[in-house]
């Protein structure tokens, strides 16, 4: 009998992950194959050699879906997606391969749209779900209303954007007013650049003050839960902006084993809250006393875990994804080998990018690992508050906790990005 060996991805996969999954098949003596399914609506001019079988569809046709699809079906083993910007075209593939361990459609719309997800958290735990109401306009009364039934400070965020895209704190009436006229006025092209189906939505919930981690988990098709170790995460906030992208992620902490535990429990809580199974998750927590609160839970790998973990603990995250929908029981090693942490990089203000400094000496620190570039010089530079992507990432490890932390403080006084 054939044995199946295809690996498919929806939309994008990175090199490292296929490079990941080659290496496996080879240690494991069964030779795996990476497809990647792209939208055929969108011009691509990348000739990426690493990837065995590359199919073009039309994503917003059912039945173009299943046509690129069905000369694959017998050899396809399981399917990922990486991204959360891609999840509404995984859910629209699901239904083309029903012999494959995936998530259920509905599960990954309620863990891609923030407010669906915060009313299946409130079935599950009212008390651990904090107050939250649609924005319907910009009008006085409805901010009364959303004042009166969240209260200052709040949150406001887009239902379906990711890396903090458009999320903002507000104190105070007059500066509500202001950031809902700013969101409201870039919403509809910023859904309509992702090509979402979905009506743009805005909602307000109470501010969380606290200590930001973050866990990914494999979960099985019967729901059983294996969390990799617990990050810590600094927002843009340290940084003294407005801002709440994820600035920094590293695996130093001073969190004891019962709080640890803790925070597991609430992943698990979390994730059986919005039914999902058979993929990884990205799961979002706030440190609340010593209450743990979930932010939000995604149904894909977080960003920058991959290489935190693979340095820290030498866990392959991407195969791991991989085997938790073959199912296989994912290989998580316990014995941390390095501390890590990666720091994603904007400027100290908005603009267009004029010279990058810093970044030759960064590269000669000891805990110095990689760099990754997503913005060039001559491109403007803007605050996920307000739409916008980090300038680049920088990854460090050392076995040695100080030395690592001494090396974070040097990039943070080296790299300077100026803009105008």
């Amino acid at each position: 009998m054939k044995k199946k060996n295809i690996i498919a991805f929806v939309k994008s996969i990175g090199e490292d992950a296929v490079a990941g999954i080659h290496a496996h098949g080879k240690r494991t003596r069964r030779p795996l194959r990476v497809m990647l399914i792209r939208d055929s609506r969108i011009p691509s001019d990348t000739k990426r050699k690493d990837l065995d079988i590359v199919v073009a569809c039309d994503f917003s046709k059912p039945d173009k879906i299943a046509e690129c699809l069905l000369p694959y079906q017998e050899d396809l083993l399981a399917i990922s997606c990486r991204s959360d910007s891609n999840m509404e075209w995984f859910a629209k593939v699901i239904p083309h391969v029903p012999y494959l361990r995936t998530p259920s459609t509905e599960s990954i719309y309620w863990a891609t749209d923030k407010l669906l997800m915060r009313r299946r958290f409130r079935m599950f735990d009212r008390k651990g779900t904090p107050a939250f109401t649609v924005v319907r306009d910009n009008t006085k009364k409805e901010r009364a209303r959303i004042a009166a039934k969240v209260g200052f400070p709040l949150i406001i965020k887009p239902t379906n954007l990711a890396q903090s895209m458009l999320v903002s704190l507000c104190y105070h009436e007059e500066e509500f007013e202001r950031t809902l006229r700013k969101a409201f006025a870039k919403i509809r092209t910023l859904y309509a650049e992702k090509k979402y189906d979905r009506e743009p939505t805005i909602i307000a919930e109470q501010f969380m003050d606290g200590d930001m981690y973050s866990i990914d988990a494999y979960v099985t098709a019967r729901g059983k839960v294996y969390c990799c170790p617990i990050i810590r995460v600094l927002t843009g906030k340290s940084r003294g902006r407005d801002d709440f992208s994820n600035y920094l992620a590293t695996t130093v902490h001073n969190l004891k084993k019962a709080s640890v535990a803790g925070a597991e429990y609430a992943v698990e809580t979390a994730v059986h809250a919005l039914a999902l199974r058979s993929t990884t998750v990205h799961v979002e927590l706030m440190k609340v006393d010593d209450d743990w609160k979930i932010i939000e839970v995604g149904p894909r790998i977080g960003g920058y875990r991959q290489k935190l973990y693979q340095l820290a603990y030498g866990i392959d995250h991407s195969v791991n994804d991989v085997l938790v929908r073959i199912p296989e029981k994912p290989i998580i090693p316990k014995r941390q080998k390095a501390h890590a942490t990666v720091l994603k990089y904007y400027p100290d203000k908005e603009g267009v990018i004029m010279e990058l400094k810093g970044i030759k000496k960064v590269r000669e620190l000891k805990s110095f690992r990689s760099i990754s570039m997503y913005k060039k010089v001559g491109e403007k530079s803007v605050f996920a508050t307000h739409g916008g992507t980090a300038v680049l990432s920088v990854a460090l490890a050392n076995p040695d906790r100080s030395k690592l932390l001494a090396d974070v403080r040097r990039v943070e006084k080296l790299l300077k990005v100026m803009v105008v």
